[in-house]
Order: structure tokens, then C-alpha cells, then sequence
């Protein structure tokens, strides 16, 4: 698709811009009396190629489109219109009025119709609703633009304003509590090591958060790469090892296929696998395992990571991806799995889970498999 024109270079056009296509000239003739007549800016073509040409020279607002012309039908035509520009709106003219003609109209992307023959009236009442629905959609992108611009900027203010200090205070109390500003009591210790947790969880929220919008922002997953994940989960798998060997827990890489390659962004996946290891941890039983395969399938990589941990109870299991939501209210921000599942969604997977209270959980991640054509 070609890049659209800025929205607000179409908002200060002093004429709106309408092209007719049609091979029959005095139908172009007679459209363009009555639309320059009522202060439009007019351009007409005879075939669709030409057609064509004109569109995407002059981006207009609204273009008539005949079905039944010589080269090119009206029908492509249309196609190619809403490939180029989804925002500029199409009417179909033509003398073959019936359903079937409108329906298919419609799926290559036409507003509306026009049956041959017609009077002035009824082209001004198309033409007044046609650019009303082209206003509507401007002001759409218009709106949607500004939501994306001011999402953008508070995730700026709460990296810098709020995690910035947040981070300076936390260096307080690290100096503090090792006692390079002087002596503190046992009580004050006491006190400042639960203000120094409270700021350490504030400081994951707000990282947890960052993370989660700029993955909404598509900005974690805009540049991708061939990633293959046998080297990338075995990489977490040592992150994770020190903290697993405290709870006594083993955990073990089952089975890996040469081929687990995917189109992704390395460090949104290692976070996937991170969150998902580190869950088997924290939710594990002492001396219990957690364990990880890798196997591709009908063009897919199958990750799969079970633990024998608490699990998970049935009435919980439908809203662990949702945002905020806790399993447990005293633990977590309730952010850790909604970030796994934007990251999988926005690389074209899915994740799944089953769990069974006391029995452990089983979370199972399906990948595109990527092939270089290269080899």
C-alpha cells in the first residue's frame, strides 16, 4: 500500500477532489458540470488505467467508478483503489444494478452505488453521504493519531519522571543500609529494608508497565530478526539456574529440534521465556522440576514449559492473560502474563495453558517456523 497523504494536508484543501472513471463521455460530461457547478475540484478518465494514474497522482476524496469498461474492469479498479488508499471512497456506476453486482462491489471496497440512468439529485444525495463517510474516516485517523501520540508521550513521562527517581531513592537506601552514611539502629534498618522492598516492587510495576505499552505500541516487535530459539531459551535457562538451585528446583531441556528458528525480536521472546521460567519458580514446590521442549511442526515451533508447581484453580485459568489480573492478590502485578501474551500475539503465535490445582502448569507456545529461502 502506498503512503497516504499527511491528514491534515487533506483538512486544508479549499476544494474537495473528485474523479470520475467512466468510458462513457457524456456521463464524465455531465458529472462534471454538476460538481464543478457545486465547487468541487473535478478530474475525469475514460478507462481505468488512466484512471488509475489519476488517483494516485491527485489522492482525491471521492471517485465514481464505472463497472463495465474496456481494459481493466471497474471491479479491479476498485481493488486497486482500496489497496492504495482505504480512505479514499468509492461509487460504483453502472446499469447492471442488481445484488449480486452491489454485494461484490461492496468486498472490493465501494461505498455505495449509482444505477444508470440518474438525475443531478440523486448524484448530489450519493455524493453528500460519500463525503460525509470520507470525513468520518479522516477524522478517525485523525483522532487515532493524536490517542497514539499521547500514549507515547506518557510512557516517556513515566520512564523519566517517575522510575528516574524512583531509581535515585533506591540508591538512598542501598548507601543507607550499608551503612556508608553513618551507623543505623536495628530498628531503623528494620524499617528501611520494608520501605526499600516497597520501592524495588513500585520500580518492577513500572517497568512491567513500560514494557506492556510499548509492546501495544508495536515498538518491541517492529524490527524483527531470524531468532533461533534453542540457543535463546538455554540462555534463560542459565539466567534462571542460580535462583532454581535455592528452591532446590531442577529444571531440565527435554528435547530440541536443529530447525526451531522464527522471524521475531530476540529480547521480546527472552522476555516471554524469562516471565514464564521464573513463574515455574516462584509458584514450584521445593524439590520440584520444571521442563522444557522444543519441537517444529507443520511449519511451527512448539515450546512447551511445565512445572509441578501449585497450578492454577479452574475458575482462574480463563483470565491469566488479562491485564492486572492476580491469582494471587498479595504476590505480583498481574502484568507478567499479559506481557507474554502480547509479545506471542504480535509474533503471529499463540500460547495456551493447562493446570490443574496441586498438579502443576503446562503453558504451550506455537511460533511460525522460519525458513531461509536463501539455503
Amino acid at each position: 500500500m502506498a503512503q497516504n497523504m499527511p491528514i491534515n494536508q487533506y483538512m486544508k484543501r479549499e476544494k474537495e477532489v473528485i474523479i470520475i472513471i467512466d468510458d462513457q463521455v457524456s456521463i464524465c460530461d455531465s458529472c462534471s458540470q454538476v460538481f464543478r457547478k457545486d465547487g468541487f475540484q473535478v478530474d475525469t478518465a475514460t478507462d481505468g488505467i488512466s484512471g488509475l494514474e489519476k488517483v494516485i497522482k491527485q489522492r482525491p476524496d471521492l471517485v465514481f467508478v464505472d463497472l463495465k469498461m474496456p481494459g481493466i474492469s471497474g471491479m479491479e479498479v476498485l481493488e486497486e483503489i482500496a489497496n492504495f488508499d482505504p480512505t479514499i471512497v468509492t461509487v460504483v456506476i453502472t446499469g447492471y444494478a442488481t445484488i449480486d453486482f452491489a454485494v461484490e462491489a461492496v468486498k472490493k471496497g465501494a461505498f455505495d452505488f449509482i444505477p444508470k440512468p440518474f438525475i443531478p439529485d440523486q448524484l448530489r444525495v450519493t455524493t453528500k453521504r460519500a463525503l460525509e463517510r470520507r470525513r468520518l474516516l479522516l477524522e478517525t485517523m485523525s483522532l487515532r493519531r493524536e490517542k497514539e501520540r499521547m500514549k507515547e508521550n506518557f510512557i516517556s513521562m513515566v520512564s523519566h519522571q517517575l522510575r528516574t527517581p524512583l531509581v535515585a531513592v533506591q540508591g538512598y537506601f542501598e548507601v543507607i543500609l550499608a551503612g556508608i552514611a553513618g551507623d543505623v539502629s536495628a530498628e531503623q534498618k528494620k524499617m528501611l529494608e520494608r520501605s526499600k522492598i516497597r520501592i524495588d516492587e513500585l520500580i518492577k510495576l513500572i517497568k512491567e508497565w513500560l514494557s506492556f505499552a510499548r509492546i501495544d505500541a508495536n515498538s518491541l516487535v517492529s524490527e524483527l530478526e531470524p531468532v533461533d530459539l534453542i540457543p535463546l531459551i538455554k540462555e534463560c535457562l542459565e539466567d534462571i539456574q542460580l535462583v532454581a538451585e535455592q528452591k532446590q528446583i531442577k529444571v531440565q531441556l527435554l528435547g530440541s529440534d536443529a530447525s526451531a528458528h522464527v522471524l521475531g525480536n530476540k529480547a521480546a521472546l527472552k522476555q516471554v521465556f524469562i516471565n514464564l521460567l521464573e513463574n515455574g519458580i516462584k509458584y514450584n514446590k521445593v524439590e520440584g522440576s520444571i521442563r522444557v521442549s522444543i519441537k517444529t511442526e507443520n511449519n511451527f515451533v512448539n515450546i512447551e514449559i511445565s512445572d509441578t508447581g501449585v497450578g492454577i484453580s479452574k475458575k482462574d485459568l480463563p483470565f491469566i492473560f488479562e491485564q492486572f489480573y492476580q491469582i494471587n492478590k498479595t504476590e505480583g502485578s498481574g502484568l507478567g502474563l499479559a506481557i507474554v501474551k502480547r509479545i506471542i500475539d504480535s509474533h503471529s503465535g499463540s500460547i495456551k495453558v493447562t493446570s490443574e490445582p496441586g498438579e502443576g502448569t503446562d503453558f504451550q507456545i506455537k511460533l511460525p517456523q522460519y525458513h531461509d529461502d536463501k539455503k
